[in-house]
């Protein structure tokens, strides 16, 4: 059925039981009952399409879920992640090897450069780091061993872009997969298989879940990558989703749309109240035309994304007392919620980064990151601008 998104957003991969529920039903249950030792046999020599064996496989709520995502995104499958670190590690774990390559943007959050610096060469694994804005770095770094590309689509925190159809040239050209975090683009504004990447990444804590309920993730590919690649390694190490929180996350799909676009349109009018404020010396949001990659914003994504980060004068100290006088929005280092966070990425989220690396990932003692959510945008600018006069 051809239907548009917000409408498999709600309705795609549901399942019913023999009662006809009209919710998503949990299914709690780590195990499943055979009618006969022969149906189990026959189950472990190959389980059917809606045929589960235990949890850690798989689940009918946790299938629901990873249904719908990948209808969603527009890949042929998906696999649910106990969080957006497992969904990381994992896919990048499952498809790696000694001697094997890898280059990646340097703009990544703190636990995705841990594994990529630290997990990954210790089992043999070459990384290589380049700004990924620039497309001559990629062409210099990607060679004939490149085994993946990975990179954040819009970085966190300073939302730089990388150009995804620009970089999966670059990589499939080497003969690499291209895996995109996309977890700022959100599955709303991403476009991102239809520019070439091969899986794609969310951390469904945060838009997905959009209530700050539960940790998950969810790597979205092609079903022989998905099934064969992937699934082995996480079904044998233990990431995988539980069930209450694939309910969870079903239940935040049905409005993920309605609310991604409502806070996207919030970012954009913060960030223009921000703009030219005599507290504020720069202010980053791709939506808007001061943005050096606004051209690309609206041509990868459509939208500026719903986030927006700007720096106070007066460096860490002013920046405290701003969050500090701060009535509606939260200090908290989520993204994604209904409620409107405010994070000090140098102090939080970055802080084991070591200076210079902060220095030129722009991450500076007077930044502060916003995640807006679904407050009345005139309220939250009232706020936003009365905390700047403590500053």
């Amino acid at each position: 059925m051809d239907w548009k998104a917000r409408t498999r957003a709600v309705h795609e991969g549901s399942r019913r039981s023999q009662y006809g529920e009209m919710a998503e039903a949990i299914f709690l249950t780590q195990g499943f009952v055979y009618d006969t030792a022969e149906a189990a046999e026959a189950r472990f020599l190959e389980a059917g399409p809606d045929e589960f064996i235990y949890a850690r496989y798989g689940n009918p709520t946790t299938r629901m879920f990873e249904e719908r995502i990948a209808a969603l995104e527009g890949t042929e499958d998906a696999f649910a992640t106990a969080s957006g670190m497992a969904a990381v590690s994992g896919v990048l774990m499952s498809m790696l090897r000694a001697g094997d390559h890898v280059v990646s943007s340097r703009a990544l959050f703190g636990s995705c450069l841990y594994v990529l610096e630290e997990v990954l060469p210790r089992f043999g694994v070459r990384v290589s780091f380049v700004d990924g804005a620039d497309l001559d770095q990629w062409r210099a770094a990607v060679g004939p061993g490149t085994k993946a590309v990975f990179f954040e689509s819009m970085s966190n925190p300073t939302l730089e872009l990388v150009d995804i159809r620009a970089v999966a040239e670059i990589a499939h050209a080497a003969g690499a997969l291209v895996i995109c975090d996309n977890v700022f683009a959100t599955p709303v504004f991403s476009r991102a298989v239809g520019q070439g990447a091969d899986a794609v990444v969310y951390s469904t804590t945060k838009h997905i879940d959009g209530q700050g309920r539960a940790l998950g993730g969810v790597v979205c590919g092609s079903r022989a990558f998905i099934r064969k690649v992937l699934e082995p390694y996480m079904k044998h190490t233990g990431g995988s989703m539980s069930p209450f929180t694939a309910w969870l996350h079903l239940n935040g799909l049905a409005t993920l749309d309605l609310r991604c676009r409502a806070m996207a349109e919030t970012a954009l009018a913060v960030a223009r109240a921000l703009e030219g404020h005599p507290k504020v010396t720069r202010v980053l949001h791709p939506g808007l035309p001061s943005h050096p990659q606004h051209a690309l914003a609206m041509a990868q994504m459509g939208s500026g994304g719903t986030l927006v980060a700007f720096e106070v004068k007066g460096g860490k100290e002013a920046a405290f007392r701003f969050l500090n006088a701060l009535r509606i929005a939260k200090i908290s280092n989520n993204l994604g919620d209904a409620r409107t966070i405010a994070t000090h990425p140098a102090t939080t989220t970055h802080q084991r980064l070591p200076q210079e690396q902060k220095e030129a990932l722009g991450i500076t003692p007077g930044l502060i990151r916003l995640s807006l959510g679904l407050e009345d945008s005139g309220d939250l600018i009232a706020d936003l601008h009365a905390a700047l006069d403590r500053a």
